[in-house]
């Protein structure tokens, strides 16, 4: 049970309850929330970043990207859990993944069918992605197109989706946030892509960082999380009420510190910090829900 614990990297959850959060209080702002929609969303978002994770451990095994790898032990290359046992698990965390959605789907959009088939499809999409992401032939996590999924499913499908899954009206400033969260949890990625820039290299990963260089991946990181502290400014701006809602400006000291790290430290060093990234998005997406709720 350890093994699996650990497999199922609990340190990466916050980034799935994070998006959710934000998409739930801006909801909360507009009209009263349906607790059981609200719930089913997270756990299918907590579904799907599981078996991410345990695709990532599979694939990453399978390839042999593991093998110098730095930071935390992974189950399947270190032999703790098997090659089967792991690909039985993802099995599971899809069709716990499929069956939630569902649910919600039928929950949330009882006769609005053309909703429920694009919810749907974004869900099987999303399976589909957490496995192709490292597994397979051609795998788009090695090429460097694992931010583009990180950012769209975990900012605009989460935060968006969160949003429309409970008022069902467009609100296109929601974006905005959903854009921070994709942008932070892609920063996330980053950082664990420039400690094991080294390793990714040798593998023939090619990561963003991989492809430019750790100076410029450092830059790339500050763009990440400063465009993502812009972009909630923005949507405060535009919805301006008070200034409770920036309350969530004072992150950017935990975000600066991240920055100072992935630029000095040594590579071997980076492991601390990706989960500091991980729960400073978490403790953003806490302090943007407050806000919200003082406006």
């Amino acid at each position: 049970m350890k093994n699996w614990i650990k497999a199922f990297r609990l340190r990466t959850l916050p980034l799935a309850i994070s998006g959710w959060l934000v998409g739930t209080s801006i909801a909360a702002n507009v009209s009263q929330l349906n607790f059981l929609i609200a719930i089913l969303t997270l756990l299918t978002a907590i579904f799907l970043q599981i078996l991410s994770n345990l695709a990532n451990d599979y694939g990453d095994a399978s390839s042999g990207v593991d093998k110098e790898r730095k930071g935390e032990e992974r189950m399947v290359s270190s032999g703790k859990i098997s090659a089967l046992a792991m690909k039985q698990a993802m099995i599971v965390f899809g069709l716990l993944s499929l069956t939630s959605g569902c649910i919600l789907v039928a929950l949330a959009f009882p006769e609005d069918w053309v909703s429920a088939i694009i919810f749907l499809s974004l869900g099987i999409i999303g399976i589909a992605a957490s496995i192709k992401y490292t597994v397979g032939k051609n795998p788009y996590g090695y090429v460097g197109f694992g931010d583009v999924f990180v950012f769209i499913f975990f900012g605009i499908v989460l935060v968006f989706g969160t949003y429309y899954l409970q008022i069902q009206e467009l609100n296109w400033s929601v974006l905005l946030p959903a854009t921070s969260l994709g942008l932070f949890s892609v920063g996330v990625l980053n950082v664990n892509n420039i400690r094991d820039i080294e390793s990714d290299k040798a593998a023939g990963k090619n990561s963003i960082p991989v492809r430019l260089g750790r100076t410029k991946a450092v830059v790339y990181h500050g763009l990440l999380l400063g465009g993502g502290m812009l972009t909630s400014v923005l949507f405060v701006l535009l919805n301006f009420e008070s200034y409770w809602p920036m309350i969530f400006l004072f992150i950017n000291v935990l975000f600066l510190k991240n920055i100072q790290a992935v630029s000095n430290k040594p590579l071997d060093e980076l492991d601390p910090y990706l989960k500091q990234m991980a729960i400073s998005t978490f403790l953003f997406s806490i302090l943007f829900s407050l806000g919200q709720g003082l406006a």
